[in-house]
């Protein structure tokens, strides 16, 4: 009887919890680069995991590995600029029980190494953590040719890889902490730019679940990685114009989490997907098969429109390519308007 009452006020605690949660309304203190985020979470790996390796194509500022060097020297491979290689190394590494988190730009994780990843990681399962840093539009002035936009599409249709895009520092942390104890290959996504932070430090981070960050009654907002934010913004302001938008961060793309999606369009009968990737294989493209087959739903898009970057700032790319706060309102009012 006694366990039964503390399991009831328990349950009844957390449930409060959760919806102070969903309530709140997410600010931020600060700023900084889901880079970073990855490195954190690396080097407290070094410690946590003797298992854990990590290997680096010639970019250990970029990808912040050098504190991940200093407490485990002697578990960090430098392969220069040879990605194929490191992929290969990778694969090998993992056969012998570590687990190897490997490092470089987005567009040289996939695009250039695409049959390694197919033939020696996925094919075979093998365990290993494919992290990439400088993905979608918000590389900014390295231009097209490092802007990749179609690295969510190539992974996630190999068997078997799990893909994730973080949306700030503290989720990326988590997400590197999290995918140390998860078996079998990875996709590990983050970017350059500083950012806010605005996810609790201590927010639990499951693969494959996505988190309700705002209720809302007329339309649903799913967004992935730096979007997550921008709709977020772009909720709050359309709140003032008497527009509720539920708000939901899909972390994980592959597998995407569809009970929380669905759940949330079987209240508001309308979905806008947002993302910093070519609305071509991306989140918006999972989301719109899966509503296809489970729940026919109207749906826009908000993401690249089938086309490469250019040079600029971060913020001037995204308000071009539309893939920004204003963006995402242009949309919810559309789906309205409909």
């Amino acid at each position: 009887m006694i366990n039964d009452v503390l399991q009831y006020r328990l349950s009844t605690v957390i449930h409060q919890l959760s919806k102070t949660l969903v309530k709140m309304k997410f600010t931020y203190t600060e700023k900084k680069d889901t880079r970073s985020g990855f490195g954190a979470g690396l080097a407290e790996l070094a410690d946590k995991n003797p298992n854990v390796v990590a290997l680096c194509a010639d970019l250990i500022g970029s990808l912040k590995m050098e504190k991940f060097i200093e407490k485990a020297p002697e578990r960090f491979f430098q392969v220069g600029i040879a990605e194929a290689n490191m992929m290969g190394l990778a694969a090998g590494l993992s056969i012998t029980g570590k687990i190897p988190f490997t490092g470089t730009f987005a567009n040289f994780s996939t695009s250039r190494v695409y049959d390694q990843i197919r033939q020696s990681i996925a094919y075979s399962g093998k365990n290993v953590k494919i992290c990439a840093s400088h993905a979608g539009l918000t590389l900014g002035e390295d231009g097209a040719t490092h802007q990749v936009l179609e690295d969510i599409g190539m992974m996630k249709m190999l068997p078997g890889m799990t893909v994730i895009n973080p949306c700030d520092y503290n989720q990326t942390k988590a997400a590197t902490l999290a995918i140390a104890d998860f078996e079998g290959p990875v996709y590990l996504r983050f970017g350059r730019p500083v950012v806010p932070v605005f996810i609790p430090e201590d927010m639990p981070f499951e693969i494959g679940k996505g988190i309700l960050l705002q209720e809302g009654t007329d339309v649903t907002i799913v967004a992935t990685g730096h979007l997550v934010w921008e709709s977020l913004v772009a909720a709050d302001e359309l709140e003032k114009e008497g527009i509720s938008c539920e708000v939901i961060n899909i972390h994980t793309i592959k597998p995407l989490d569809e009970e929380i999606i669905l759940k949330s369009v079987e209240k508001t009968g309308k979905i806008v997907t947002a993302e910093e990737h070519n609305y071509l294989g991306g989140l918006g493209e999972s989301v719109a098969g899966m509503l296809a087959r489970k729940r026919p739903t109207r749906q826009e898009f908000v993401a690249v429109n089938d086309t490469f970057g250019e040079s600029a700032t971060p913020a001037e790319l995204m308000k071009k390519y539309k893939i920004d706060a204003a963006a995402v309102k242009e949309a919810v009012k559309r789906i309205l308007e409909k």
